[in-house]
């Protein structure tokens, strides 16, 4: 079976899953990606997002119950699948190998 690939996007988006754990929802993963790395999204960018790795098979989602604050609709919560997790680890695995013997020197050089 071949290994599905990861962007750099998709990745962060399944490393704030499994950071948030079961509270993995829009907002939340939104509110993670900016304070830990500070990179502002669009709600419509991420859920886009996550919707194509719910298809892939890389992430789940079910609805939690509705609330009031939400007008009585429910937040989407996503966990990551373990195929998800499989992927991750090898994109891993292959920036730290490529990532062996760089070494990036000040003014933006960098040799082997």
């Amino acid at each position: 079976m071949k290994q599905k690939t990861l962007g750099e996007f998709e990745q962060t988006v399944l490393l704030a899953l499994l950071r948030l754990e079961t509270n993995a929802y829009g907002a939340a993963i939104r509110q993670l990606l900016h304070s830990e790395i500070d990179r502002d999204v669009a709600l419509g960018a991420l859920y886009s997002t996550l919707e194509r790795m719910e298809k892939k098979g890389l992430v789940v989602s079910k609805l939690g119950e509705a609330t009031a604050q939400r007008g009585g609709r429910p937040k989407r919560f996503f966990s990551v699948t373990g195929e998800g997790k499989a992927a991750l680890k090898h994109a891993k695995q292959a920036i730290d190998i490529m990532w062996q013997g760089v070494v990036l020197k000040a003014g933006g050089e960098c040799h082997a």
